[in-house]
């Protein structure tokens, strides 16, 4: 689990393209600090296991559904990314819960300034809309933002300063690409007031459960 709060931004030196798969090689300093083979680390918000470790870098591999469900198949040497090391027991949450999980891919269409902050609208596939409510979470490239407006096919978020240089968003250009995660608690939510169970009976959990005993 990662938290949406970016540690630092890397730099990507070489991508290593197989038939099926490639290999990250990523230049970083802070995400490097305590970290060993086998660890997990948020990559532009898609979780990678740590293969290799050399001085000033480190490797990950990615498999193909990782290619196909997330932008890092797009990445070329020398691009940045957001890099987030595993959230530990004891940490502060200063974003969300983000499991690193790509729901899929979105693409900026408009980015706006409004006084000091960046509003910035991403369309979205219908699969991610659902989840999406505003004042809800959601990881764009695994950064913890705010939704403050959505429409069927596109949501908002704003950056303040602080965020757009500490994240690569600050680099985001109208019709790039970004990876999406969709807050998970709504996913737990809809999985529990679906109408039917696995078992194939009648789930007693539904809105109007909730409605009655003051959830809602």
């Amino acid at each position: 689990m990662f938290t949406g709060i970016i540690e630092e931004i890397g730099t990507l030196r070489s991508i290593r393209r197989g038939s099926d798969s490639a290999q990250l090689v990523i230049e970083a300093e802070k995400v490097l600090q305590g970290s060993q083979v086998g660890d997990s680390i948020a990559v532009n918000g898609v979780c990678l296991t740590a293969v290799r470790f050399e001085t000033g870098r480190f490797t990950a591999d990615v498999m193909a559904e990782t290619l196909d469900k997330t932008n890092l198949g797009l990445l070329h040497s020398g691009d940045k990314v957001n890099l987030e090391r595993a959230l530990r027991l004891g940490d502060r949450l200063g974003g969300h819960l983000v499991s690193g999980h790509i729901d899929g891919v979105g693409t900026i269409t408009r980015q706006e300034r409004h006084d000091i902050a960046t509003l910035v609208t991403v369309r979205a596939p219908k699969e991610i809309m659902r989840y999406m409510i505003k004042k809800g979470s959601v990881a764009i490239d695994g950064t913890s933002l705010t939704v403050v407006d959505l429409e069927t096919e596109y949501f908002r978020v704003s950056l303040i300063p602080h965020t757009a240089h500490a994240t690569v968003l600050g680099l985001k250009r109208v019709g790039d690409t970004v990876n999406l995660e969709a807050d998970i608690i709504g996913k737990y939510v809809e999985k529990l007031v679906s109408p039917k169970e696995e078992a194939g009976r009648e789930s007693r959990l539904n809105m109007s459960f909730l409605t009655e005993h003051g959830f809602l």
